[in-house]
């Protein structure tokens, strides 16, 4: 990150405090205002094609004991970020949630309440967590195929190679920041993205020649995409103008990871425009995939119900291919994974699979 963006993000969180110091000042009981963090406030962004937060909103004040502690975990949390931009340190949001057991009452209950709290601070600095130095445990995408990479490496060299030719079968390893500074890219022969949900499926693509054969950019997704990965995919799209396709298994969890790709996610849609590639398009399992390759199947659990009528009542799922979809899984009581088509052979999925989804989209022609 550069001093100018250090500078930005100290500038915006001091003005936090300042507010919080000013509100006390003045005998006021101090308060923020966030956007509400749910399905029931999210809109259709029409100038980024993205779903983003709405106008419906939540006050978070110190009427309460529990609201001054979660102004207070607010300040501490500030107060880690500027001591680790003046140290030049970064961390993991598991080492800051346990870093908090010093805080005293600033404390974090849970890691999912502190993951929330850097969330917030994003929403209301407008800043973004790897501004904060914050970074995730997960690591990003493996990918492979056609384009070259030139990354800073950890002493601050640029490194350049190919994620076709200078990389093992594991693929080239995103980093957790993908900004231009840290990463830029160069295109090759690759044409399009398949961006696959699970690692033996990855494998299985990789093994069978997939981005050589069809000059295919491989990214694994490791389940829910991190944001790294996301945000690396919708580099590929505006940059390279490559066309992006979403692989996933066929059950309600993966097609929220389709939505998070191509729409946004709920928890993040205050970066939506930063982060999803509206133009995605879904080429996993469907209920109709079930039927016409005869795949095996399982029986979906009240889990798996609960979460598809959810999702009829998503405003992200709205379009007609997803009711009917939706709709079909559910009257089919079924679900799929995606190394259900090895029923038909080990290469089903790379001959007739994969090209007859990527033809009928216009992908390969």
């Amino acid at each position: 990150m550069t001093n100018e963006r250090h500078d930005i993000t100290k500038e915006r969180l001091s003005k936090i405090t300042e507010s919080i110091y000013d509100q006390l000042n003045e005998g006021e009981i101090p308060a923020m205002n966030l956007p509400l963090r749910s399905k029931k406030n999210i809109e259709f962004d029409p100038r980024y094609n993205v779903w983003k937060y709405g106008s419906m909103q939540t006050n978070r004040n110190c009427k309460t004991a529990k609201g001054a502690a979660t102004m207070l975990k607010t300040l501490y949390i500030i107060d880690f970020i500027d001591l680790m931009i003046k140290t030049n340190k970064s961390s993991t949001l598991r080492e800051m949630y346990y870093n908090s057991e010093g805080w005293g009452y600033g404390k974090f209950s849970s890691q999912d309440e502190s993951n929330m709290m850097a969330e917030d601070l994003e929403i209301v600095s407008k800043c973004m967590r790897e501004d904060f130095k914050l970074r995730p445990e997960e690591d990003g995408a493996r990918v492979i195929g056609d384009i070259t990479i030139t990354a800073v490496n950890r002493k601050g060299v640029k490194q350049t190679l190919n994620c076709r030719d200078d990389v093992p079968d594991t693929g080239y390893g995103i980093p957790f920041n993908v900004e231009k500074e840290k990463v830029a890219i160069k295109p090759g022969t690759a044409k399009f993205v398949v961006a696959v949900e699970t690692g033996g499926m990855f494998d299985r693509l990789v093994e069978n020649g997939f981005d050589e054969k069809y000059n295919a950019l491989l990214v694994h997704l490791k389940g829910q995409p991190a944001r790294s990965t996301r945000r690396f995919i919708k580099r590929l799209n505006e940059e390279l103008r490559l066309p992006v396709t979403v692989f996933t298994d066929g059950d309600p969890w993966s097609f929220r990871i389709f939505a998070s790709v191509a729409y946004g996610a709920i928890k993040t849609a205050h970066i939506s425009d930063y982060l999803a590639t509206p133009t995605a398009q879904f080429i996993g399992i469907t209920a109709t995939d079930i039927l016409n390759y005869d795949l095996p199947t399982d029986k979906l659990s009240d889990k798996d119900i609960a979460a598809l009528k959810s999702e009829l009542s998503d405003p992200r799922f709205k379009d007609e291919f997803w009711v009917s979809e939706i709709e079909a899984m559910l009257a089919m009581k079924k679900k799929a994974e995606q190394q259900a088509l090895a029923k038909h052979g080990l290469d089903y999925v790379t001959d007739k699979y994969l090209p007859e989804k990527l033809t009928e989209l216009g992908t390969l022609r």
